[in-house]
């Protein structure tokens, strides 16, 4: 047994004991709510978090909700919870195997390159409510300013994915 410091389903820091077989699952347990709380601090909501990386350590890439919920000590209602924030923003798919009843919840090796890329929808989006917002509080005031370059940073940001993409992919077959 080996005490873990978890957040609770009501977002609480609780002490439980959990059976982990030996120390790396231990130290896997440790890394899981590590990780989760440096994604929570980068504005990931604590719960998706934990199951996004309860996900990403299993070998397969997959788990059931179930499994989840028992490796992370919570209900199966805060990791559904949690999924939904997930596959929204596409970190997560959710699969079924022919003929069974349970979904696998799925992080695709290239996640972060396939989240990064689909991106464009959204930042068009933000920069024509950002047009919008400049007209409307006027492009003399400080505030027009300031939206405007809001703007301007999505608008670089929208064309320097696709290069950072290319470098990402070259580099990654470089590797292979």
């Amino acid at each position: 047994m080996a005490k873990v410091n978890a957040d609770d389903e009501d977002g609480r820091m609780e002490q439980r004991e959990q059976q982990t077989g030996d120390e790396d699952e231990g130290a896997v347990l440790r890394f899981v709510e590590r990780f989760a709380l440096d994604l929570a601090n980068a504005g990931v909501p604590r719960m998706a978090a934990r199951v996004f990386v309860g996900i990403l350590v299993a070998e397969s890439g997959n788990r059931t909700a179930a499994e989840l919920a028992d490796l992370l000590g919570v209900s199966a209602a805060a990791v559904s919870g949690a999924v939904r924030y997930l596959e929204q923003v596409r970190l997560v798919v959710r699969e079924r195997e022919p003929g069974q009843r349970r979904d696998h919840f799925v992080v695709r090796d290239d996640m972060w390159y396939e989240t990064l890329t689909n991106r464009d929808e959204q930042l068009g989006r933000l920069m024509r409510t950002l047009e919008e917002g400049v007209r409307a509080v006027g492009e003399e005031t400080r505030a027009g300013a300031r939206l405007e370059d809001t703007r301007s940073f999505f608008e670089f940001f929208s064309r320097e994915i696709p290069l950072l993409m290319q470098k990402w992919r070259a580099l990654q077959d470089e590797r292979s």
